[in-house]
């Protein structure tokens, strides 16, 4: 059983595990079982090449940045759990949560981070429901999201990234990645807001 399980390897899905992860530490968070599926092939940061993002040096690849962004989260965070060489088929809601089922696997998680990208092609049953156009996406591109208030499709079901409305922006989908791990985080913290920042001295 997961706390929570993140759905994409991308640049929402890392950046959420993350900052997840980053609160270790925390009375709130210190016993909590956080995973994420890997699943990186289909995600915009395979043919991506960076000029532009603060903090990045110019000319980085995505590419790159999707196998650094892994090895940080196992390097610094090695308690959450990377899930790699699988493709999730469906999320099907329980009493307990969700089982998310694999090509290879079954997992249960109280809460759920859908964290893939936007193509009309999502392939994951269990989602139909929430499925409409992209409101910031020309139209004739064809692409979805899953319809979300403040990145919250429905109890403990979370959608981040493009697939929640955002442009696709790294910079964005990083940040909305961020965004649903502080809503988590405060959720575990008895609705207290939270954030975890590192700091030196």
């Amino acid at each position: 059983m997961f706390d929570t399980l993140i759905i994409g390897g991308g640049a929402a899905g890392l950046s959420c595990a993350l900052v997840l992860g980053s609160a270790k530490d925390k009375a709130y968070a210190k016993d909590k079982r956080i995973g994420i599926i890997t699943h990186q092939k289909t995600s915009h940061l395979q043919t991506a090449l960076f000029n532009n993002v603060l903090g990045l040096e110019p000319g980085t690849l995505g590419k790159d940045i999707l196998e650094s962004g892994k090895n940080q989260l196992k390097n610094l965070y090695p308690h959450v759990d990377q899930i790699e060489k699988e493709k999730v088929k469906s999320v099907i809601k329980t009493t307990e949560g969700f089982i998310v089922e694999t090509n290879k696997n079954s997992y249960i998680s109280k809460i759920v981070v859908v964290a893939v990208g936007y193509t009309s092609l999502i392939t994951i049953k269990g989602l139909e429901n929430y499925i409409e156009p992209h409101p910031r996406a020309a139209i004739e591109k064809d692409r979805i999201w899953l319809k979300n208030t403040d990145h919250l499709v429905e109890e403990n079901l979370y959608v981040a990234g493009t697939l929640a409305g955002w442009r696709s922006q790294f910079s964005i989908a990083s940040g909305s990645g961020a965004h649903v791990a502080t809503d988590i985080l405060t959720l575990w913290n008895d609705g207290k807001h939270t954030k975890v920042h590192d700091k030196h001295s």
